[in-house]
């Protein structure tokens, strides 16, 4: 039986094995949670979300359990894959749309139902921004308010007397966060890590990258692997002609990273091929192959599309109709391919996972 040793720290925190186990390889494994672009509902896909385990062949890759984005449905799809939001160490989000936030809420409840005497999650997001147009995006409400719904409907209180009220605290989910905020900068910066003598480090930076207003994106470094997470990352000049959609500042994040995983938009749906699309919608995405030639620059060996505007088999995305008709895998494949990258390209499904090192 092992027995562990914590300190919680501001943006992470260290487990000491007092019982080393048997010498096992480390490995990575990195999992799409959803992959359904935009708030629109297409064939039972979740909403945006990744989920990176890290650990070794003794307990497949479990030891550490990081989420980026919870869109709808995330909480389903991880229980298919039997993780439970409690086995969670942190919850990242890139920017505060609903597509990759809803779910969010049924995470905290299902924690706050079952586990409300456990750590708090560690919930990591960029610190308030103020908009050019006169409002505030700010993660550090969402959060504060993530079970106000359930309160002013009265199923916290019920809960509570159905047999929950010693566990079962009474300001709800929105009591078992630990909220970490950053001021999101053009050069990367740690904000959560975690150091296991057995496995190794792990540690988290962020950069700021352009899609709303505190937009992050993030890269996981562990002795497995590293991955970035862009999420809805585009290059911050959002008008025609520009050199490449893609993120400058995650190009810089990604330099010799082994996967990127990254939302993305087919050239299909450009405004000048008769989709319909505004260019102010099209052009804060990054074009599937502009992504295949950022890959290749900072030398990636896999490429993760996901987020996938249109997704496959759609006829429209959202509003906006697809010229042609539907899209395959093989379409987004050869988009990022004609961007130059030689690498291997996975086409985003919800629960499509990847391990390094190969197994």
């Amino acid at each position: 039986m092992r027995r562990f040793s914590i300190a919680t720290a501001v943006v992470g925190f260290w487990i000491t094995a007092g019982v080393a186990a048997a010498d096992a390889a480390p490995c990575l494994l990195i999992t799409l949670t959803g992959t359904q672009s935009g708030p629109a509902a297409f064939n039972g896909q979740a909403g945006a979300g990744t989920l990176i385990r890290f650990g070794d062949d003794s307990n497949a890759c479990g030891t550490v359990k990081l989420l980026v984005d919870a869109g709808r449905g995330t909480n389903m799809r991880l229980s298919q894959l039997d993780v439970t939001p409690v086995q969670l160490n942190a919850v990242f989000f890139t920017h505060m749309h609903s597509d990759h936030t809803e779910g969010f809420a049924d995470i905290m409840f299902h924690r706050w139902a079952w586990d409300s005497r456990r750590p708090k999650l560690d919930v990591v997001c960029s610190a308030d921004v103020a908009s050019q147009f006169g409002f505030t995006v700010s993660c550090q409400k969402f959060v504060a308010h993530i079970g106000d719904a359930f309160l002013q409907s009265g199923e916290i209180a019920q809960r509570r007397v159905e047999g929950g009220g010693n566990v079962r605290l009474v300001g709800g989910p929105a009591e078992l966060a630990n909220l970490i905020t950053f001021k999101a900068t053009e050069e990367p910066q740690v904000v959560w890590s975690l150091r296991d003598v057995k496995v190794g480090d792990v540690k988290v930076s962020a950069i700021r990258s352009t899609h709303i207003p505190g937009h992050a994106s993030y890269r996981v470094d562990t002795p497995a692997g590293s991955v970035v997470i862009g999420g809805d990352a585009t290059n911050d000049l959002l008008t025609q002609p520009r050199a490449h959609s893609t993120s400058d500042q995650v190009e810089l994040l990604a330099k010799g990273v082994d996967v990127i995983v990254h939302s993305t938009m087919h050239p299909i749906m450009g405004p000048d091929r008769d989709s319909g699309m505004p260019a102010e919608v099209f052009n804060r995405q990054s074009s599937t192959t502009d992504l295949g030639s950022m890959a290749q620059r900072v030398g990636a060996k896999h490429l993760f599309l996901t987020h996938l505007g249109p997704s496959i088999g759609a006829t429209f995305q959202g509003a906006y109709k697809v010229p042609g008709g539907a899209l395959t895998a093989a379409d987004f494949r050869k988009a990022a391919e004609a961007g130059g990258f030689t690498g291997n390209i996975i086409v985003g499904t919800d629960l499509a996972s990847l391990r390094l090192p190969a197994k």
